[in-house]
């Protein structure tokens, strides 16, 4: 007979592979502006490469998702890489060039590509 505790452990344990699964407790999370400025200036772009490097595997716990309008539309495409343990660090005028270079040398080798920061 299943009890509703039997219920209760097996729910709490979809909902954790769900979490893990998503990428929500990873270390390393990216943010690339999806506002419609942002889409217009090649947001879409730059996501795409973000998202193929995480599929194929080049990029292992990282979160990606989207943020809304940062209101720096000189600055766009944008993209934020958070780290734990680190200052937040917001990148500008991103292209899928960048974007690689990001995936690169900021995300994999740790390096912080000071030319291309924003406040």
């Amino acid at each position: 007979m299943v009890t509703p505790l039997d219920i209760i452990k097996k729910k709490r344990a979809e909902a954790v592979s769900r979490i893990i699964g998503k990428g929500y407790l990873s270390t390393k999370r990216v943010y690339v502006g999806m506002a419609t400025c942002e889409i217009a200036a090649g947001s879409d772009e730059v996501m795409r490469v973000f998202r193929d490097a995480i599929s194929k595997g080049g990029l292992t716990d990282v979160y990606l998702s989207q943020k809304g309008c940062v209101g720096r539309c000189n600055l766009e495409p944008t993209v934020e890489i958070i780290e734990s343990g680190k200052n937040p660090v917001r990148y500008g005028l991103i292209t899928p060039e960048k974007a690689q270079d990001i995936i690169d040398r900021h995300l994999k080798k740790g390096e912080v590509i000071t030319e291309w920061v924003i406040d």
